[in-house]
């Protein structure tokens, strides 16, 4: 007999996480543990506001399968079940764990993978005034970061990359729109940041009214966040993006997502792996996606006042994962 535990944590932050769509000063989790004949599966999913989701409604939708979680759900089952999004996301990893100890493999194994010696990993920009944006960037370099995300609004946009360049001048940047340049003339912008050498935008319109990113060449590489859940997706994205990225708490966990990077590559678009605010616990779900990606964007403890086990390590711009 499996049995399930569902625990709510709110977890406070070091310091406030600013995007386009407001601040955060704690993020909420939902973290399940399945244990069967000593054997156990940890996850943690983060749910999102924007996709509907919160702690309670993660927790109704794992409640209403307890039944069949603790006879024996499995994997492939918990696709037909429940809908990508935060609970799928962490029953898929808690599963995927729970089998993995079953067969005393790491995770890293049970993925069929070798987990490398690391992986350089994005150091998110909260967004912010020009100056401390730039201070946040000269800091983050100091400490040994290789690539920045830099999260913007519609305000200041070429001041703010242009202080952040000048601040970091040998880092790669990426930008996070998060869906707030409504209404601009993305041609000109896009060619207005090609001289900052920006590596990718991520998401510049809203899901759904990105329909004109299909009409112009992309001078620099367009990324779907928003717009992109599931391999559902990808075909429809593949002439307005030139990259998605996946997040296991948009398509529902390790099982999609491993999918996701299947499809993408068959479409000729790249991957990135993103996260939501969370600890190590989500973080290490992600990191045998995140060997196939260009980006890796895993740095949500670092935003934690407190992390929680499996502690990874970060440290010189990079994830350094237990094999």
């Amino acid at each position: 007999m499996r049995r399930m535990q569902l625990e709510v944590l709110a977890l406070p932050l070091a310091r406030p996480f600013a995007i386009a769509r407001g601040t955060r000063t704690a993020v909420t989790v939902v973290r399940v543990t399945l244990e069967q004949r000593g054997f156990i599966g940890r996850s943690e999913c983060t749910p999102t506001p924007r996709y509907g989701e919160s702690a309670e409604s993660v927790v109704a939708q794992l409640e209403s399968l307890r039944h069949e979680v603790e006879n024996g759900l499995n994997r492939h089952d918990v696709q037909q079940a429940l809908a990508a999004g935060a609970a799928r996301n962490a029953l898929d990893c808690a599963l995927w764990r729970l089998d993995a100890a079953q067969a005393r493999q790491t995770l890293w194994q049970a993925c069929d993978q070798r987990a490398p010696a690391s992986l350089i990993a994005a150091e998110t920009l909260s967004l912010d005034t020009e100056f401390n944006m730039a201070a946040a960037a000269a800091d983050a370099v100091s400490r040994g970061a290789q690539l920045l995300k830099i999260k913007l609004n519609r305000d200041a946009i070429l001041a703010k990359v242009a202080a952040i360049r000048a601040a970091a001048p040998e880092a790669t940047l990426i930008v996070d729109a998060n869906e707030a340049w409504v209404d601009l003339d993305l041609p000109d912008l896009l060619a207005a940041l090609v001289r900052y050498d920006i590596a990718m935008v991520e998401q510049p319109l809203p899901a759904g009214q990105d329909q004109v990113l299909a009409d112009f060449p992309h001078v620099i590489p367009l990324c779907a966040d928003e717009s992109c859940h599931t391999r559902a997706d990808i075909a429809r994205l593949a002439d307005r993006y030139d990259m998605i990225n996946i997040k296991l708490d948009k398509c529902g966990g390790i099982t999609e997502a491993l999918a996701m990077v299947d499809t993408a590559q068959q479409q000729g678009m790249r991957v990135m792996v993103g996260c939501m605010l969370g600890s190590s616990l989500a973080m290490e779900a992600a990191l045998p996606i995140a060997t196939a990606a260009d980006y890796v964007d895993l740095d949500g403890p670092l935003w934690l006042a407190a992390d929680s086990a499996p502690f990874l390590t970060y440290s010189q711009g990079r994830i350094w994962p237990s094999s």
